[in-house]
């Protein structure tokens, strides 16, 4: 061979080892970046990561394909409580608005800020009374002796808690509920007909605050015609979620409430309603949110936040609770190339990938099962 030809066959011997010395590198290297991927999909919760694969993961159960991991997590058991937070508005929970079942004039309105309870009068229509019952079925029909129904049961029990007697509570309109109601209107200055019109009371839930005047008085009033709008007159949080996370507010559940000044005070949630949102008119698309009001009960809680008229405050839904789980760190997950996902076990001076079922996210953990993971066992982790 000539000197020409042994040097070239030298550079390429030299080419074909530089070659296959950088095999392994690049390998190690793609094999980390799918580690790290896996990882950020990883920590950005369950939904979003568990629809994702990443071509080249480790094989399941198969043995590791980079050396053992820079750090390492031990899998341990623990009590995972799921909590979400969604800015709220204190007040006193969202209003209603009373509406005219009469034709007349407006001679008395009350204050914004005014309490109204059972039996006074919310608002004057020529010069009498409509009056504040309690009850949740509205007023839809006149009653008079003779009909049936569960509204009937309604008005009798106001009867009696304003101190009526002489007829039984139930869903019969009677000669001796017409009695009642005869004394009833005498003692308001009403026409004695024994008969309750429509319109001539408004029921709700409980005692009301009034929270603003839809007329004024002097003005004309017809059926339909708005009056005022009125709350609750206990303090409670309104909270907006998206339609998604209607599952964090069944009626019921316990919440905690942060105040502006880091007081936190228990509430349950009292209502949900889906509303839509119109959005703005300019460019903003209509939404379906869930409007959620959260009852604060208790003097101590209502006196917690008596400093503040309107404050926006934090409020913290708890998900979901798994006791006594096997869990790891979120970053110790890495996506699997046949799917779903898996850690990498080490023991001793190897480690392998084991393939794991995922459950509750929370604070940086993981809920994870699946063969040969039990408390103890040692996990890799990134750097």
């Amino acid at each position: 061979m000539t000197d020409g030809a042994a040097v070239e066959d030298q550079e390429n011997r030299t080419d074909r080892t530089v070659t296959e010395e950088a095999r392994p590198r690049r390998r190690r290297r793609r094999g980390r970046r799918i580690v790290l991927a896996a990882v950020a999909v990883a920590a950005a919760g369950a939904a979003g990561a568990a629809t994702l694969g990443f071509g080249g993961g480790g094989p399941a159960g198969g043995a590791a394909e980079s050396a053992l991991p820079p750090k390492t997590a031990g899998v341990t058991r623990q009590t995972l409580v799921d909590t979400q937070s969604a800015d709220g508005a204190l007040g006193y929970g969202p209003a209603t608005t009373a509406t005219s079942r009469l034709s007349g004039t407006l001679t008395r309105l009350p204050g914004t800020g005014d309490r109204i309870t059972r039996g006074r009068a919310l608002y004057e229509v020529d010069d009498r009374p409509v009056a504040l019952l309690y009850g949740s079925l509205p007023a839809y029909r006149a009653l008079t002796q003779g009909v049936e129904g569960p509204d009937v049961k309604q008005l009798e029990r106001n009867l009696k808690a304003l101190g009526y007697r002489g007829f039984t509570v139930d869903e019969e309109y009677t000669y001796a509920t017409a009695e009642a109601v005869m004394r009833w209107q005498e003692d308001r200055g009403l026409d004695e007909t024994g008969t309750v019109e429509l319109g001539r009371v408004v029921f709700a839930p409980h005692a009301v605050r009034v929270e603003s005047l839809q007329a004024g008085k002097g003005d004309l009033t017809v059926p339909g015609g708005k009056v005022l709008s009125y709350t609750g007159t206990t303090r409670a949080v309104t909270v907006e979620l998206d339609a998604a996370d209607q599952r964090l507010a069944e009626k019921g559940t316990k919440v905690t409430v942060t105040l502006p000044d880091d007081t936190t005070v228990k509430g349950r949630v009292d209502e949900v309603t889906t509303v839509i949102d119109p959005g703005d008119g300019q460019g903003e698309d209509a939404r379906t949110v869930v409007e959620v009001v959260v009852e604060l009960p208790g003097k101590k809680a209502q006196k917690a936040v008596g400093a503040y008229a309107l404050a926006s405050v934090d409020v913290s839904f708890t998900a979901g609770t798994r006791r006594d789980v096997l869990t790891v760190p979120v970053a110790a997950l890495l996506a699997l190339q046949e799917g779903g996902f898996g850690v990498e076990v080490v023991k001793g001076a190897t480690s392998a990938y084991v393939p794991v079922r995922t459950g509750l996210f929370s604070g940086g953990q993981v809920e994870i099962s699946g063969d040969g993971i039990a408390e103890g066992t040692t996990v890799g982790m990134p750097k």
